[in-house]
Parts: C-alpha cells; sequence; structure tokens
C-alpha cells in the first residue's frame, strides 16, 4: 500500500499541487485523472522521488519515503517499476538487454541469471520471439510490452504507469490494459496509472483520484465515477466522453 499525505509541491512560487491525499491499495489498479496541467504528473514524480515536496509524506508500507535516510530511500527505490510514457527504451540495446538493465545495474547476479529472467519477463508479455530485436524494429505496442517487462524484472512490490495508453490505437490500447491487470493480480502489486484514457479508467479504474488545479476534489472507482455529483468531475467527463 502506499500512503500520500497533504502533498505539496511548487514552481517558481507556483503552486503544483496544494494538500494531496489519497491511499493506493495493494493488488489494485489505482488511476490518477485530471485536465493537462493537474498536477497529475507531478504527483508521480513525488511519489517515485524525482522531485521532492515541499510538504508532506510518501509512505510505502508505513515507510516515509520523503523524510527517509538514504538507505531506506535506496531499498523503497528497488521495489518499484516504472513504465514511462512512450517506453523509453535504449535504442542502442535489444530488447532483451533493455529488459535486463535493470538488473545490470542492481544486482550482481551472473548473466546467465539476468538474461534467464529478463527472458522470463518477455515470455510473460508474450514478445520472447523479439529478444534479440532492436527498438526501432518493433511496433509502438510492443515498446510499452518491453516496458512493462523491464518494470517487473525485479519483481516490484509497487508499480507506477504514466499514461500507458498513450499513442495506441483502441485495441492496442485495450491489450495493454488487460496486461497491466493481469500482472497487478497475479504479482499482488500496488499498480499507480497516471491516465486521460476514460475508457481506460472505466475498463479498470479500482480506485480514482481526480485532480483540479493540484488539489484532490473527488475520490472514487469506475463503478462510482459516472454518477459522481463533483461539478469539475462531471465537466472533465463530459469533455472525454463526448
Amino acid at each position: 500500500m502506499i500512503e500520500i499525505k497533504n502533498i505539496h509541491k511548487e514552481f517558481d512560487g507556483k503552486v503544483v499541487l496544494d494538500g494531496v491525499d489519497g491511499c493506493f491499495q495493494k493488488g489494485k489498479i489505482n488511476m490518477v485523472i485530471g485536465g493537462s496541467g493537474t498536477g497529475k504528473s507531478v504527483l508521480l514524480k513525488c511519489m517515485i522521488g524525482i522531485l521532492k515536496p515541499e510538504a508532506g509524506q510518501v509512505l510505502y508500507d508505513g515507510r516515509d519515503f520523503v523524510t527517509a535516510p538514504n538507505d531506506t530511500i535506496k531499498s523503497i527505490r528497488r521495489e518499484m517499476g516504472v513504465l514511462f510514457q512512450g517506453g523509453a527504451l535504449f535504442d542502442s540495446k535489444t530488447v532483451l538487454e533493455n529488459v535486463r538493465f535493470p538488473l545490470d545495474i542492481l544486482t550482481h547476479q551472473s548473466m546467465e541469471e539476468k538474461n534467464e529472467r529478463a527472458f522470463k519477463c518477455l515470455q510473460r508479455v508474450g514478445l520472447e520471439a523479439a529478444a534479440s530485436q532492436m527498438p526501432s524494429d518493433i511496433s509502438g505496442g510492443m515498446k510499452k510490452r518491453v516496458g512493462i517487462a523491464r518494470a517487473i524484472v525485479m519483481n516490484p512490490k509497487y508499480l507506477f504507469c504514466d499514461e500507458p495508453n498513450s499513442g495506441l490505437d483502441p485495441l492496442t490500447a485495450v491489450k495493454i490494459d488487460l496486461l497491466i491487470q493481469e500482472i497487478t493480480k497475479e504479482f499482488d502489486i500496488t499498480t499507480v496509472v497516471i491516465s486521460h484514457d476514460m475508457n481506460s479508467v472505466l475498463r479498470m479504474g479500482e480506485y480514482v483520484m481526480f485532480l483540479k488545479n493540484g488539489k484532490k476534489l473527488w475520490e472514487g472507482s469506475n463503478k462510482t465515477l459516472m454518477s459522481t455529483d463533483e461539478p469539475s468531475l462531471q465537466e472533465f467527463l463530459s469533455t472525454k466522453l463526448h
């Protein structure tokens, strides 16, 4: 479980996150939605340590990631997997080498062990046949699946996905959603997804947080989303679903 408490973040005096709270449950798809510039990506960056909030706590199973000593921060980071927007693959590395990369820099395993683990993750996302290919040789959807394989190669407790459906056709987007759902349940991971794709949110958002102007204005699930009486969320939904 990940709990965020009273998160504040600002840039040059402009408040981007204004006291955001939330609880992201283990074994569930937790989604953060909102319009452009509402603080979604900044919240994600605060949660994974790219940015440090001015105030507040980010608790990983009770461990405060914001104020923890370096050893604890490193330990928590090793428990994270991140699917970056666009996949963020290394152009000069093969698909297998891309998936193996976290093992190369964070473990002392033998090359045989690392290759075996990376290949197993490629099998899990259905891309074992592409192991020796370069990123330039595979499709956008395949790149996302490689990114997922890399994100789970360290057996993470926490999985973060930044706009996983960005740039994908509707059918491929559904496949990526299903894969994220399967992996979340299979490995009992706490999954946090930043998304603008309302079809995706309605499909798999077991917990949904809506941000506007850096504030959390609503939280619920995909089952309660469409019956909300929050005016800002109603307005947001009307622009996304019509």
